[in-house]
């Protein structure tokens, strides 16, 4: 059983995070110049949003953006569901020559991560793919590795960081928990 252990992020926190990684991305890029954020469905839809709403406000025009699907390319497609829900990418625009940012809400294994390049790469060949995550908690399997971190979080395995928006869950909060018998 999950029980709530303590609370990581608050809504003011998780403001502060993504404009600070707005303005990470800014500086690392340069400005606006063939940019462009793509969420990994599901809460890195809205973060990728929000990163790029940010953007916006302080270059005072408008940065691409897309929303990404990545269940075909799991490697656990089969321990997820036996008819995984398969939603639609949504990326208007050729991302050919871009700087994309991947933007998710945890980075844990880097297995989604992985999946999310191999989606990508399948749409075209960007100039560089660099990845913001919101809760950055280790235990990598894969050799991924963030460029924009929202919070670096040291977990046990035993640890579940809940990650909650607005836009999915109706409250803006990330709490760690953890399992109990």
């Amino acid at each position: 059983m999950l029980e709530y252990k303590k609370d990581i992020l608050s809504e003011k926190d998780m403001q502060r995070a993504l404009t600070r990684i707005a303005h990470e991305i800014l500086e690392k890029n340069n400005g606006l110049e063939d940019l462009a954020i793509i969420g990994i469905r599901t809460r890195g839809v809205p973060l990728a949003r929000r990163i790029a709403d940010k953007i916006g406000e302080i270059e005072g025009e408008e940065v691409a953006d897309g929303i990404l699907d990545i269940t075909l390319y799991r490697d656990d497609l089969t321990t997820v569901a036996q008819q995984p829900i398969v939603h639609q990418t949504e990326i208007p625009f050729d991302i050919t020559d871009k700087k994309v940012v991947l933007v998710d809400d945890v980075l844990y294994t880097g297995r989604t991560v992985r999946a999310a390049l191999d989606a990508l790469v399948d749409l075209g060949r960007p100039n560089v793919i660099q990845l913001a995550i919101l809760i950055d908690r280790g235990h990598r399997e894969l050799p991924i590795r963030p460029d924009f971190v929202g919070k670096n979080l040291p977990t046990s395995t035993g640890e579940v960081v809940e990650v909650k928006l607005k836009e999915v869950d109706g409250e803006d909060i990330v709490v760690l928990k953890e399992y109990t018998d």
